[in-house]
């Protein structure tokens, strides 16, 4: 009963991890284990990992991680972090025409209400809906990737068709093209934190004087982006 407990522990940690990695699921983790500690991972072999191992593990397939992502990824490995239940962040009311001159706003999340997912492997996206004086989360999508019949970055997506803008911790090109042609521009937050601060960040730069590839999401008329364009040159002349 105990070593099965144990294996429960190591997979859970493996699955725990591969969420912090870009585009990583457990399958394509474990293969990188495989090479750096062998079969079956166990928790002495975890623990003495090192981000050089598995950045170089397996043909170097992880070589291209940042440096928080993987460092995070080691520390459930390793089990320093431990499984925690996070509340889910509370939906809040809204109606269409609630908000003029609002956008919508989609955050990849794994925990609470945080910007802290990749958009390969996080658990869901938190909807937003922003305007000038308003900010409100208006729904929370989980992510089932049985659903995804064979076109994964297609499939997510799809579920974020209605906005117009996408803050990810990462994003690779063909996943980031998909984005585009959903009609949606994808934002990359690598630092992550607080999906509400960032949004609150994005919140303060929203009205007429929008900055022009902010104007051009908000569907402003080029007359008005160009005109604030020659404003913005003009006060820094």
């Amino acid at each position: 009963m105990a070593n099965a407990t144990l294996k429960k522990n190591i997979a859970l940690r493996i699955g725990l991890a591969a969420r912090e990695l870009p585009d990583t699921d457990a399958a394509r983790l474990l293969a990188v284990l495989a090479d750096a500690v062998g079969l079956p991972p166990t928790a002495k072999a975890l623990s003495g990992l090192t981000p050089k191992v598995l950045k170089t593990a397996a043909d170097g397939e992880l070589e291209d991680v940042d440096g928080a992502s993987l460092k995070s990824a080691l520390a459930y490995l390793k089990g320093e972090k431990g499984v925690t239940a996070d509340p889910m962040p509370v939906v809040e009311d809204y109606g269409e025409g609630d908000m003029p001159g609002s956008i919508r706003v989609a955050c990849a999340s794994n925990k609470a209400e945080k910007l802290d997912g990749h958009f390969g492997s996080c658990q869901r996206f938190l909807i937003y809906q922003v305007s000038q004086d308003d900010l409100r989360l208006v729904d929370i999508r989980t992510i089932d990737d049985a659903e995804a019949d064979g076109d994964k970055n297609g499939y997510r997506a799809a579920l974020i068709n209605d906005c117009q803008l996408l803050f990810v911790a990462s994003i690779g090109g063909p996943a980031a093209a998909k984005v585009v042609r959903a009609g949606v521009h994808p934002i990359k937050k690598p630092d992550m934190g607080e999906a509400r601060a960032e949004i609150g960040a994005l919140q303060s730069r929203i009205g007429p004087n929008a900055p022009p590839w902010l104007a051009k999401v908000m569907g402003q008329a080029p007359e008005e982006r160009i005109r604030f364009e020659q404003d913005e040159e003009e006060a820094t002349a």
